[in-house]
């Protein structure tokens, strides 16, 4: 077997992506096989970081080794696993080869190799072809030579982003401390692989570091809790906790209490003392998640905890020291709300000395593909189904939809189509295909942009037209028929300016704080 590609790549700096994504390549061609996968063992799953061969959403799934027995049976042996034709075990990439989208896999041969990185297992190789008799005796052979080279590439790949990260920040941990970390992340992984996505992990990764206080900006559903979580593990304080608060569930009379602690009789019920978040969060991370809700008495005692390092309990005569590091979150402009008196403009400045913007799910290209692959797995473990894919129309739509919602939205899309095309009888033992209608964007996004308003327009049969009296036909109060008008109007003013709610109100003409809260009563926040 020709090696020379191979050393080639070894010797040469390449991104970890481009390596191994030259290195499944070169495999496919030399063995004239219809896919190969290369994937990283991460605690219970196995997730494909290079294939050739498959659907592009295949990256973005999560193989749980348990549910997968051609995986586990490579994954346990230290040599060449085959299966024949004939075998029996469901293959885990029915209906994701690239030249038979959505179609089961003929007969074909399959083999795989498991990999060790530094004594350890890493993952698996796997090589399906659709010829039967391809993986003879010399091709396993050759498979076998091929993985002392396979791991080396794995291996580089790894020193050099240890390399990488030492220079950027002399506190990172070392490989170990990553593989544990990876390993817990489970369903709460960040997926995704477009260029602002790279841009921003690899901010978060430098501003780690620091003990900075983070604001992280973003619409509803991109994932800031995700994010929030990344920055913790990755700093020095990881091994401490991180202690989420959310800011819009406090109720305005315990939110100090909650935040900073209470002693006995303080308040009536307050029968023994009681630490803060603050104090859980003692050498860790404390996450304000919507911390643009908090009540501005609570603010204040915020702002001075963040200037000195100083808590207060309520009803406590003295202050304690802590040791915290905060990361804040909010979906909405607190420059606004400054403007408009509802956040005190000191705290603002505290809490945003590094804003970190998170893009939303339209800005990401093809991501939403990769995402789309992991809600995909995730129903199909969970509905028990052999296989579920999305058609090429479906990704195509997937593709085209703005996604007001965001990532949050796309695991409801994808859940609620599986559990249609079940409701519709597809077999649980067949490859299910979602197709555009299933994924019913069309409606959401007429929800999200409704059409302009129009004087000589026929009224649509959803929405029978106004009388005069003070109830509408269907006998709704004025008052519903003047909230579904106001939401229509912002909905539209929203979908004109791509989702910036500062620039809607200015369309509007209303004050941005007062719409806000108009969207928040309407249900549109």
């Amino acid at each position: 077997m020709d090696h020379q590609p191979l050393l080639a790549d070894l010797s040469t700096d390449l991104p970890q992506a481009v390596r191994l994504q030259r290195l499944v390549d070169h495999l496919r061609a030399r063995f004239h096989c219809g896919a190969v996968a290369l994937l990283q063992l991460e605690q219970d799953h196995l997730r494909p970081v290079a294939v050739d061969g498959l659907v592009r959403e295949a990256l973005g799934r999560r193989f749980a080794v348990s549910q997968h027995p051609r995986l586990a049976a490579i994954l346990a042996r230290r040599e060449v696993t085959c299966f024949d034709h004939d075998s029996t075990l469901p293959d885990p990439y029915d209906g994701l080869l690239d030249t038979l989208v959505g179609e089961p896999l003929p007969v074909h041969d399959c083999m795989g190799i498991s990999l060790q990185v530094d004594g350890q297992p890493w993952g698996v190789l796997t090589l399906d072809a659709l010829q039967t008799g391809t993986f003879g005796e010399a091709a396993r052979a050759a498979l076998a030579d091929c993985k002392v080279l396979v791991e080396a590439a794995v291996r580089i790949s790894r020193l050099e982003r240890e390399v990488q990260a030492l220079r950027s920040a002399p506190h990172t941990r070392g490989a170990e401390d990553e593989r544990t970390t990876r390993a817990g992340e489970g369903d709460m992984e960040i997926v995704g692989q477009s260029e602002p996505l790279l841009r921003l992990l690899h901010e978060l990764e430098v501003v780690a570091g620091s003990d900075l206080p983070v604001l992280l900006l973003g619409e509803t559903g991109v994932g800031k809790e995700l994010f929030a979580r990344l920055l913790h593990r990755q700093s020095p304080r990881a091994a401490c906790p991180l202690v989420h608060v959310n800011c819009a569930a406090l109720p305005e009379s315990l939110a100090e209490s909650e935040l900073f602690g209470h002693v006995r009789g303080a308040f009536s019920g307050a029968v023994t003392d009681r630490p803060g978040r603050f104090e859980a969060a003692e050498g860790g991370t404390l996450f304000l998640d919507e911390v643009g809700e908090l009540p501005l008495a609570v603010q204040a005692k915020l702002l001075r905890t963040l200037q000195n390092g100083e808590i207060q309990r309520l009803g406590a005569d003295r202050p304690r020291r802590v040791d915290v590091r905060v990361v804040a979150a909010t979906n909405r402009n607190l420059r606004e709300q400054v403007a408009a008196g509802d956040f005190r403009a000191d705290l603002y400045h505290r809490l945003s000395v590094y804003p970190v913007p998170i893009p939303p799910l339209r800005e990401r290209g093809n991501d939403v593909l990769l995402i789309a692959g992991r809600f995909l797995e995730l129903n199909r473990a969970r509905l028990g189904l052999r296989s579920l894919r999305l058609s090429a129309r479906a990704q195509e739509a997937l593709r085209r939809y703005p996604w007001p919602g965001n990532i949050r939205e796309l695991e409801h899309v994808i859940s609620r189509a599986a559990l249609k095309a079940l409701s519709r009888g597809v077999s649980r033992t067949d490859i299910v295909t979602l197709e555009p209608v299933l994924l019913d964007l069309d409606a959401h996004a007429a929800s999200a942009a409704p059409a302009p308003l129009d004087a000589s327009a026929p009224a649509q049969a959803t929405e029978p037209p106004a009388t005069a009296s003070t109830t509408d036909t269907a006998g709704s109060p004025l008052r519903d028929a003047v909230d579904a008008c106001q939401r229509h109007a912002i909905t539209q003013a929203l979908a004109r300016h791509q989702g910036n709610w500062a620039q809607a109100a200015r369309a509007l003409e209303v004050d941005a704080s007062n719409l806000h809260k108009l969207a928040r009563r309407l249900g549109l926040k």
